[in-house]
């Protein structure tokens, strides 16, 4: 059985790549065949590491496994941004969805680019390629700070009605301001909104029936 997951976010920087290689890295404790996907990355030149690396390192795949080389861009720009920088072929939703191989077996694990609305391709955002793919769960992952629950309820609403788990990435229980988001999206939105990987890890084995 193959089930896919999407990791996608509330904006750039709030830790998809490590909540991913972390729910990798569990699941494959717990004895599930996983894969990593992540369909077009654009970074700095001088980055020590890519989100394909960090996710092949979490699964033992092949880096050009989890992301083709000819959808590498060394630019910190949006991947078609980017892509038009290098003076590259543009590219589109469909051409990023053949090119995701889903494995036919275990959990694929597809890791956006960006915010859920940030540009993926010429023609499309990571919401294009989720409608694309039609995962079986979406994992949002937010900063549990301020501005949590503007973030949340944005991009949560623009994915109804496919099923989604709400990660809090970076959650200390000693602030104040974490608990307070954490009990209001939970209590008041009704989200699944989970704060940890073997949290996060439980949901995708219920929810992907494994």
């Amino acid at each position: 059985m193959s089930t896919v997951v999407f990791v996608g976010g509330t904006g750039t920087e709030v830790g998809k790549t490590w909540v991913g290689a972390a729910l990798l890295r569990t699941l494959r404790t717990r004895g599930v065949a996983v894969h990593a996907r992540k369909p077009v990355q654009s970074f700095a030149q001088d980055d020590a590491c890519t989100d394909a690396s960090v996710l092949a390192s979490a699964t033992g795949e092949a880096v050009e496994r989890v992301c083709p080389r000819h959808r590498w861009y060394p630019v910190p720009l949006a991947p078609p941004m980017a892509a038009r920088e290098l003076a590259h072929p543009p590219f589109t939703i469909a051409d990023l969805a053949a090119e995701t191989a889903v494995a036919p077996e275990g959990v694929t694990l597809v890791e956006g680019a960006g915010g859920l609305r940030s540009p993926l391709a010429d023609d499309g955002d990571n919401l294009a390629l989720i409608a694309a793919l039609d995962p079986a769960l979406v994992i949002l992952v937010a900063d549990a700070g301020l501005g949590t629950i503007n973030a949340v309820r944005l991009s949560a609403d623009a994915l109804r009605p496919r099923p989604v788990v709400v990660y809090l990435n970076r959650f200390t229980r000693a602030i104040d301001v974490h608990l307070r988001n954490l009990d209001w999206l939970r209590e008041r939105d009704g989200d699944d909104v989970v704060t940890d990987v073997d949290a996060l890890t439980d949901q995708v084995v219920r929810r992907a029936r494994l």
